[in-house]
């Protein structure tokens, strides 16, 4: 693959990844308000099984307290992102015929959700991979993986819900894992200043509650990490791998994330923030985060 032909393709992703697989919900049967379950807790007011239809969907599929969610003990909907999932099953693989026109298709159409939300959120994951330049080395394999992951996307119901996912997943990870180690280890030669990562910053770390208020967290790899209810107030999350770290709750007031590795917006949403926090240019900030400053 040759330079020119390798640009434009980080150039398309930079746009696919931040517009393609965000949540349309206006090209959406509402699947996410039915499809899912929730129990009544601190996110969610009432309990839902799955397949059942939240008392909030009109008949549109549009939540009729979309705008008070949060003050109706809502938060969980708030912060759900189905990474365009919920549009590409609507449309695509049910070509825009809803379950209420075809009930005998809703349990079915309920059950390759989550399928299919598995496959974008991947998809969503390998275009950020192609558009960081140090991974420019293995940009053959994860175009290789980006394109395995979105056939499958357009398969028929069944296929999909035939799929070993997991499966498929750990075999498009060895090159995110890849592409995390070329960017934080680039992203450290670009840092003039030692780093002083905390030593219980790890993967999969159980930071639940910790103190980190002004951590030195660049370059860290924080896949999977707990860091529920944290204080990250003024932190510096510049170049750290964030795949799947559980920010519910976390306070990243002031904190840096500019330049972090597989934030999602969903992260965010479930995250506290004010004016003072830094994000990548391509995630926006929480309309429930504050107003103010760096505390």
């Amino acid at each position: 693959m040759d330079t020119k032909e390798t640009e434009g393709i980080v150039k398309m992703d930079k746009q696919t990844y931040t517009e393609a697989f965000q949540a349309d919900c206006e090209n959406c049967f509402g699947l996410c308000c039915v499809a899912l379950p929730f129990a009544a807790s601190a996110d969610f007011a009432i309990d839902k099984n799955a397949g059942q239809p939240c008392p909030n969907l009109r008949p549109d599929f549009r939540c009729g307290v979309h705008d008070t969610l949060r003050q109706r003990g809502f938060r969980g909907c708030t912060v759900y992102d189905c990474f365009g999932a919920g549009q590409k099953v609507s449309q695509i693989t049910y070509e825009g015929k809803d379950w209420r026109q075809a009930p005998e298709t809703a349990k079915q159409m309920f059950e390759v959700l989550p399928v299919m939300f598995q496959l974008h959120e991947l998809l969503r994951y390998l275009a950020e991979a192609l558009a960081l330049e140090p991974a420019r080395s293995i940009h053959d394999e994860l175009r290789a993986a980006f394109d395995a992951t979105e056939r499958l996307t357009f398969l028929d119901p069944g296929s999909i819900l035939k799929l070993d996912v997991s499966a498929h997943r750990a075999e498009a990870n060895v090159f995110l894992l890849k592409t995390s180690e070329l960017a934080r280890e680039d992203a450290r030669r670009r840092f003039k200043e030692p780093l002083r990562n905390p030593k219980a910053a790890r993967r999969g770390a159980d930071l639940i509650g910790a103190k980190l208020k002004g951590a030195d967290l660049r370059c860290a790899n924080l896949r999977g990490a707990y860091l529920i209810a944290a204080d990250l107030r003024g932190a510096d999350l510049r170049a750290a791998d964030l795949i799947g770290a559980d920010f519910r709750d976390a306070d990243l007031g002031g904190a840096d994330l500019t330049g972090s590795l597989f934030l999602t917006q969903a992260q965010l949403n479930a995250a506290k923030g004010d004016a003072g926090t830094k994000l990548p240019p391509s995630l926006a900030r929480p309309p429930h985060w504050s107003d103010t400053g760096r505390r």
